[in-house]
């Protein structure tokens, strides 16, 4: 009879029911309970099922007051779901606890009991017990029925933490926390390094930028112990250290821990073991590679301990040029050095003074009357270049001039890591700016003949202490290049004004400068060039054969540009040339 009245009273399974709570906050309950009226309006209690629930739950732990939604019949007969406040369940353990408060809530007696931070076990006996102590409101005709058990989501352990960090506070316990390894990060605890996994981590030894932060005695590798540092770069850093298994002093090259950098250091180390294998005693003055290593994501590289560069040099001698007989060394090194790369069938692309290093520092000092010109005057409002004819009126009482002379022209071509092979992939542009190529400016495609030209204007730099090409401008640039070495061949205008026409004249294959958006001070830098023929006087017959071989180095067409292993065979080098007084 009772489960027939069940039945009648619930809705078809297939009749919508509207549930505005979120299923996935708080699934519905299964009916535990119902209430039926009687005809004398009295509230009579359903028998609870006799089959148990078929889903186990687990008891929420930590709610110091819970509610739950149960289902009840209304007058209309009609399903409805009411939502319950209910007491949390005494634990089993006694506790002395203050009496509990209890108000009526819309006509339903609800009592509030202080948290409970136990883990009490609910049984279904005790559960029953609880469903016979329920108030029932007759007016209404609605009574509560027990809750439901079900599963709940899980909530954070509050009472925990604040008992936690009550605990922590105490000195002598969070010591003994990190003693334990339990440790506590609510900031007041001490926080030991062999206990935490943050701690354990090595400290960061990079900068924002990804460079090695160096630190004197700092080791690397667990062998070499740095000294102090030489340079630092795009690339990354060189420092000088000593390898604790001989002492000796060595170079380090620290690569950036950037993954391009990375990648181009694998390449560097891949020129540098070809380059060794092919000249193992080192004829051609390339730096030679010891080993290389990966130490905490930076790619090192051993080699000897060298000299500053020549830029370096040139910086602290106040850019005076070198003695021509010292030029005549450095070009002979030099042009070997990258005749044996291009046998090997690799462009360097990065020829500058930055990457010629000196054997050693050792230069001795000479003093010379202000009143001799030499090769150019630096004034210090204005850099200008003067040719050995010209006049210089210097006022009486001017401090002579000093002038470092070095021991040792032996030098040493590194920075590989731009290096190409022929047959590999060309980015479209390489070499720095003031050495770059022309066919590199136009887009006309690279090969040998760029470092030729890179070469070219290091040799002038040598005599004369500065940058020959040092505009920043793409179109500056090329018609500096014009004044210097003369206007470009017509074979090589018309395929440079097919490929960049925006620098050539609309139907021409004439530079377009100065463009009517120049600056007057670029106007007047490139009225202010002076050509090769006056850069390097032809007052004597050295001056005469290295001006041709420099403007041989310098053509502006590829194809007419001369080899790197041809111009070691030019005149220039079979020449004696006596060592100056300055």
């Amino acid at each position: 009879m009772m489960q027939t009245a069940i039945q009648q009273l619930l809705p078809s399974p297939y009749a919508p029911q509207l549930n505005h709570r979120p299923h996935y906050l708080h699934p519905r309950p299964p009916i535990t309970s119902l209430v039926t009226r009687t005809a004398t309006n009295n509230a009579v209690p359903l028998p609870m099922p006799s089959q148990p629930t078929p889903r186990k739950r687990k008891r929420p732990t930590h709610y110091s007051v819970s509610y739950s939604e149960v289902q009840e019949i209304d007058d209309e007969g009609r399903l409805r779901e009411v939502i319950v406040i209910e007491d949390t369940p005494p634990p089993q353990t006694p506790i002395s606890d203050p009496p509990s408060a209890s108000r009526s809530v819309g006509g339903n007696s609800v009592s509030i009991q202080p948290p409970q931070y136990g883990a009490p076990v609910r049984t279904r006996a005790r559960a029953a017990e609880e469903a016979q102590t329920l108030s029932f409101n007759a007016s209404s005709g609605t009574g509560v029925a027990a809750p439901a058990l079900k599963k709940r989501r899980r909530e954070p352990e509050l009472s925990k933490v604040v008992q936690a960090k009550k605990a922590l506070s105490n000195a002598k316990y969070a010591q003994n926390a990190v003693a334990n390894g339990r440790a506590w990060a609510n900031g007041n605890a001490v926080v030991s390094a062999d206990n935490t996994q943050v701690a354990r981590a090595p400290p960061s030894c990079d900068d924002k930028e990804g460079h090695y932060i160096v630190v004197p005695d700092d080791m690397i590798f667990r062998r070499y112990r740095i000294i102090r540092l030489l340079g630092q770069g795009t690339f990354g850093k060189v420092v000088e250290a000593i390898d604790t298994t001989n002492q000796k002093r060595v170079a380090v090259k620290i690569i950036r821990a950037i993954p391009k950098y990375r990648d181009a250091s694998k390449i560097e180390v891949r020129v540098l073991q070809r380059l060794k294998e092919r000249d193992p005693l080192n004829k051609n003055k390339c730096i030679h590679l010891s080993h290389w290593f990966d130490h905490r994501n930076h790619i090192c590289l051993v080699s000897e301990l060298l000299g500053m560069c020549i830029y370096d040099f040139l910086k602290a001698n106040k850019f005076q040029p070198f003695p021509r007989r010292h030029i005549q060394d450095f070009s002979r090194q030099l042009l070997g050095s990258v005749a044996f790369l291009h046998d090997l069938r690799l462009v360097h692309t990065d020829l500058k003074p930055e990457n010629i290093l000196l054997a050693e520092n050792s230069y001795r000092t000479i003093t010379y009357p202000s009143t001799k010109v030499g090769r150019f005057v630096q004034r210090y409002d204005e850099l200008f270049l003067y040719s050995q004819s010209d006049v210089v009126n210097v006022q009486r009482g001017q401090p002579p001039r000093v002038k470092r002379i070095l021991n040792n022209t032996d030098i040493r071509l590194i920075d590989f890591g731009s290096a190409t092979f022929e047959e590999e992939y060309h980015s479209s542009v390489v070499s720095t700016r003031h050495y770059r190529a022309p066919e590199i400016i136009l887009g006309l495609g690279w090969s040998y003949p760029c470092d030729a030209f890179s070469l070219g204007c290091i040799l002038v730099e040598f005599y004369t202490g500065l940058a020959i090409f040092s505009s920043h401008d793409n179109l500056q640039h090329l018609a500096t290049m014009q004044a210097v070495i003369g206007p470009m061949p017509e074979r090589f205008a018309r395929a440079g004004a097919r490929n960049k026409p925006e620098f050539f004249k609309v139907g021409t294959n004439k530079l377009n400068w100065p463009p009517k958006k120049a600056s007057r001070e670029s106007r007047k830098d490139v009225r202010a060039t002076r050509s090769l023929q006056e850069i390097i006087p032809p007052v004597d017959y050295i001056n005469q054969q290295f001006c041709d071989l420099v403007s041989r180095l310098l053509a502006f067409d590829p194809a007419e540009r001369v080899t790197v292993r041809d111009a070691l065979q030019h005149p220039y080098f079979t020449l004696h040339i006596p060592m100056e007084e300055y």
